[in-house]
């Protein structure tokens, strides 16, 4: 047999399934991710795999929503950001100080303009300094220049400055956009150098296992657009994975399915990802698809993502109950995994409620850049938690110091707290069993009491689990039709996300309330989703979305397999690369085309768009078959822009030319010994 190792790994679970040449599912296999060692995690799924079915494995290909979740959540690793000629407000636009210390964002001399022609030198004197004063406190370095996709060279010559002093990961803007936004560019470079250790350790950790069972078969990755790139490519641009995993959900939804017009909604620990299928094709967002807060510049499936999950955070926030973005562990699992916590729970029901009530800390990340720069406190609060969760409770009032540092470890996403969450409210429900129902009960009853006694909401009684359970379920099904609901109008491009995130809220409490009063009278009929079913993946989609598909007469489509979605749609994909290049007409007559370090012009435009088309398809080929396809096709594109002139006629203003190369990934079956 020839077979193909889809593996998935999320926030809460790595997935792994074993998939023939029929694209048959033979086997799905889940285990809990281990972030602090992704390589457990991953070894336990693959590990739960017979042996003769992974002496058959020609090509093994991954998603992850960890890029996803980072960015979503806001963590990363520590990035020291150059930027070359953009100014302070620029800067401030970019958003990187919402991700990175102040100190860490180099302003620099430098930069071209419009035309390519540089507007100042590139001060390499301050770069070097900046560079050499940072590197032990950084894990990687992003580089950015003003007008640096119309001439790269000041990146260049700050990519080469910084392998030479430091030998460490460096991100250009130009090589992930070659859209003109300064300031989103200098983001989407700085995302990608904060991504580049998640990418190194999920890598690294597949490579060990495969080499361990002496599978050589290709390691591939799933990029946001649904397309596969070898380990290598993705290595060097792993911004590219962001919505990794929801682009996997959807292409594996839609061959679990079979649907041809669906809303896909993807739903794990942390996030739910959304994306909309016509004719059986999701619309491509080429501008970048937004992630939380964020709208990198990189080509993605048009994919709606907020921090909603079975892990999020169920909270007192702005005067009522609030879910997510942040992320916790859920108390059924971190009693599942650690049984003397129940005890401790137990203890805090029979106390008089805190805010810390609930909330235990465990090792998230390993990033060793980050670990270099603990202070000794934090050292001793690293130290702590190597062989168990640690009670902030207790902390407050034994070791004040360390309570602090795990606070501080957190927000720097080091460790992660555990909370009452919509997983554990299914768990009191009955909805779920797979984790400990008593660790959820006792923490529903800990967070009944907080939301009363602390902040004067509900009125449960004292040992009365189901109903706050029940209340945090319903928030749970409100917050999914609202979700539904903005992914479409962000889908209709109407919108701005304020404006789409009120209308939906709006839309929501009409639809839902029609829906319970089945009044004929009423002023409003809202139909939504009428041409498209609702197919609903990840772990918790059985158990949240009947009840939205019934609220929103969506008809529902829960497919077999359907929980290890994102696995399956990991080995779907083909190799597609890009290549773009823009040619203008600065003046009268002089076509110039942007490639390389320096632009340069033909008095011709047929001269000029075809010498661009040249290049485009090289440049395609090339890196295509580095990215790991076999036989390539290449489809060339041309978008050019005219004005109409009184004196003049038509005339030519801009043309972007581009090469899409696809191909099949090179397969080889290696009979493990």
């Amino acid at each position: 047999m020839s077979l193909r190792l889809g593996i998935d790994t999320g926030g809460t679970y790595t997935d792994a399934v074993i998939i023939n040449e029929q694209n048959q599912v033979l086997v799905a296999v889940k285990s809990l991710t281990t972030r602090h060692n992704l390589a457990i995690g991953i070894g336990e799924s693959i590990g739960k795999i017979s042996a003769e079915l992974l002496a058959d494995i020609e090509m093994v290909s991954l998603s992850t929503t960890l890029t996803t979740n980072a960015v979503v959540e806001g963590n990363g690793a520590p990035v020291c950001a150059l930027v070359a000629g953009l100014s302070e407000s620029q800067v401030k636009k970019s958003g990187l100080a919402q991700i990175l210390d102040d100190h860490l964002i180099i302003r620099l001399e430098g930069g071209h303009d419009a035309s390519g022609r540089q507007v100042k030198p590139l001060d390499i004197t301050t770069a070097k300094a900046a560079i050499l004063a940072n590197k032990d406190k950084v894990s990687a370095f992003s580089v950015s220049a003003q007008f640096g996709v119309r001439n790269p060279s000041h990146e260049v010559q700050l990519q080469q400055l910084v392998t030479q002093l430091t030998g460490m990961p460096v991100t250009c803007g130009h090589e992930l956009a070659t859209s003109l936004g300064a300031p989103r560019r200098a983001l989407t470079a700085s995302l990608n150098a904060r991504m580049i250790p998640f990418i190194q350790d999920l890598i690294q950790a597949v490579r060990d296992i495969l080499q361990q069972l002496n599978i050589q078969a290709p390691l591939m990755i799933v990029k946001g657009d649904g397309s596969i790139v070898n380990a290598d490519t993705a290595l060097v641009h792993p911004v590219t994975t962001i919505l990794s995993g929801p682009a996997a959900s959807v292409i594996g939804a839609c061959a679990l399915s079979g649907s041809r017009n669906a809303i896909i909604a993807d739903m794990g620990g942390t996030t739910t990802d959304i994306a909309i299928v016509t004719n059986g094709q999701p619309e491509l967002a080429s501008e970048g698809a937004r992630v939380g807060d964020w709208q990198p510049m990189v080509e993605t499936v048009k994919v709606y993502s907020i921090g909603l999950g079975g892990d999020s955070e169920v909270r007192f926030y702005g005067g009522s109950i609030a879910l997510g973005p942040r992320r916790v562990v859920p108390l059924s699992l971190l009693a599942q995994q650690y049984p003397k916590v129940l005890k401790r729970l137990q203890a805090h029901l029979d106390d008089g409620p805190t805010p810390r009530h609930n909330r235990f800390v465990t090792r998230l990340e390993s990033n060793q850049a980050l670990i270099n720069q603990f202070t000794p406190i934090e050292h001793q609060a690293w130290e702590m938690l190597e062989h168990g969760p640690a009670e902030m409770e207790t902390l407050v009032f034994e070791n004040q110091e360390v309570a602090k540092a795990l606070a501080r470890l957190e927000r720097k996403g080091m460790v992660i707290y555990s909370g009452f969450t919509p997983s554990d409210a299914a768990h009191v429900l009955g909805h779920s069993s797979h984790w400990s129902v008593e660790g959820a009960k006792l923490a529903a009853q800990i967070w009944a009491r907080q939301m009363r006694h602390l902040y004067g909401l509900g009125s449960w009684e004292k040992g009365n689990s189901q109903e706050p359970a029940q209340r945090v379920f319903s928030l749970m099904n409100d917050a999914i039709c609202q979700t539904l609901l903005e992914a479409g109008l962000h889908q209709e491009n109407l919108l701005n996300e304020a404006r789409s995130r009120n209308l939906a809220g709006l839309l929501g409490k009409l639809i839902l309330k029609n829906g319970e009063k089945d009044d004929e009278n009423a002023l409003f009929g809202i139909n939504f989703g009428k041409s498209h079913s609702l197919v609903a993946v990840g772990a918790p989609a059985a158990t949240y979305y009947p009840l939205a598909a019934k609220s929103l007469s969506l008809d529902l489509i829960l497919p077999s397999y359907g929980h290890v979605a994102n696995a399956v749609g990991a080995v779907m994909g083909s190799v597609v690369q890009r290549s773009e290049i823009i040619v203008t007409q600065p003046t009268q007559g002089i076509f110039r085309i942007f490639h390389g370090a320096t632009p340069f012009d033909c008095t011709n435009l047929d001269d000029a768009l075809n010498q661009a088309e040249s290049i485009v398809k090289e440049q395609a080929y090339e890196l295509a078959m580095s990215a790991g396809a076999g036989e390539v096709e290449i489809t060339i594109r041309h978008e050019n822009k005219h004005v109409t002139s009184e004196l003049d006629g038509d005339l030519f203003v801009e043309g972007k030319i581009s090469a899409i190369a696809t191909g099949k990934p090179v397969l080889e079956i290696k009979v493990a010994n």
